[in-house]
């Protein structure tokens, strides 16, 4: 889990590398468009490699679930004494993604649709989840799905009048839809029309009318069915079953996601859209997660390959350390480099500029969390 999870971080970390930046310096490049196209999210549908930064870290809160209740059982701990500690944490959680995108800003930025909120905002639920059988959690899982769909769906389409231009969109955006799908479409949507009311209940500079990426928060309900999904791979990993069995179970499960959300998108009934975290985005993303586990799994517990995964691990066990670094001091030790180095130390690169510079601040970030480790300082909330 710690590798999976480092390895996730890394790539969010990563952004700083800004393979973009490389890929218009040198136009001709397939090799640079192919990595600027998986650190880039989808406009809309379908999926790339950094798409499956959020669903990979959300999967992984429900992977853990099952080992932190079985450690705090053995304690004796009471459940109302476990529930209160998990609100707790779930409120840190809300709060500090809050923090997080309010930084720079003249006043709070009151939005939820960030990776730790919608972790927060489900948290509790996953919890509660984590005490019922599995029929029980199948079941739970299949209402989120089904009713989250459900909801979209009768959500009334826009009148003919309808500006798309105020909420953002292009009105000959190539990704309108009409019938099923068209009730997922970009800012027009039943989670847009939530946010135009629950944002605004925040004090805000301006009123709220939309999010430029088509985020939302009521993406937290599905993606507590990514958790689920998570819980579920984190009870087989404690069953003590062969490496085989678990193995196999892992990959049944990615299949089907995967193909659940395939036909879930070619039909038109749920778009694979992750920007509103769609029941065919929980499903194609949690195949993604389930594949990628088993691979994990495999190369370090299975055949024992461990001394390649240690830099993911020390990322992976200050998590929480390394979103915040990446958040707060990116920029700064960029320019703290440029301050002592000279301020075009990194220009002599050229079009690779943005590589060093960036891999200069990643290594930054991989040894403050290496001196964290060394002395076992582990932020938890």
């Amino acid at each position: 889990m710690d590798a999976y999870r480092g390895f996730v971080m890394f790539l969010m970390a990563a952004e700083i590398l800004h393979y973009g930046r490389i890929s218009e310096a040198l136009p001709d490049s397939s090799f640079w468009r192919f990595m600027d196209h998986h650190q880039s999210h989808v406009e809309w549908f379908g999926c790339t490699l950094h798409d499956l930064i959020q669903p990979s870290f959300s999967f992984l809160v429900g992977v853990a679930l099952p080992y932190s209740i079985a450690s705090r059982q053995a304690k004796e701990e009471p459940f109302g004494v476990m529930f209160a500690q998990t609100l707790r944490r779930s409120l840190i959680l809300i709060l500090l993604g809050i923090f997080l995108r309010s930084v720079g800003r003249e006043q709070t930025n009151f939005t939820f649709e960030d990776t730790l909120t919608q972790i927060g905002l489900g948290y509790p639920f996953l919890f509660l989840l984590g005490f019922r059988p599995t029929r029980t959690v199948w079941i739970a899982l299949g209402v989120i799905l089904v009713g989250y769909w459900l909801a979209f769906v009768l959500y009334p389409l826009p009148g003919p009048g309808f500006s798309y231009e105020a909420v953002g969109v292009p009105a000959d955006w190539p990704y309108h839809k009409t019938g099923i799908a068209g009730h997922f479409n970009k800012n027009s949507n039943l989670a847009w029309a939530f946010d135009t009311w629950f944002l605004n209940l925040f004090p805000r500079a301006k009123t709220f009318l939309y999010n430029g990426g088509g985020y939302a928060t009521l993406s937290f309900i599905p993606t507590l069915g990514t958790m689920v999904l998570g819980l579920q791979a984190g009870r087989w990993l404690r069953a003590g079953l062969p490496y085989t069995e678990l193995l196999k179970r892992f990959l049944i499960a990615g299949v089907i996601g995967l193909a659940s959300g395939w036909l879930l998108t070619i039909t038109g009934i749920s778009p694979s859209i992750k920007r509103i975290w769609t029941p065919g985005w929980v499903l194609f993303s949690g195949g993604w997660c389930f594949l990628l586990l088993s691979v994990f799994y495999y190369l370090i517990d299975v055949r024992q390959w461990r001394g390649w995964a240690f830099p993911l691990v020390v990322i992976g066990m200050n998590s929480i350390a390394i979103y915040c670094l990446v958040h707060l001091i990116d920029h700064f030790i960029i320019d703290t480099f440029k301050t002592h180095l000279g301020q075009n130390v990194f220009e002599q690169f050229g079009p690779y500029a943005p590589l060093v510079s960036g891999g200069a601040a990643l290594l930054v970030f991989w040894l403050i969390l290496y001196w964290m480790y060394k002395k076992k300082l582990f932020i938890r909330v």
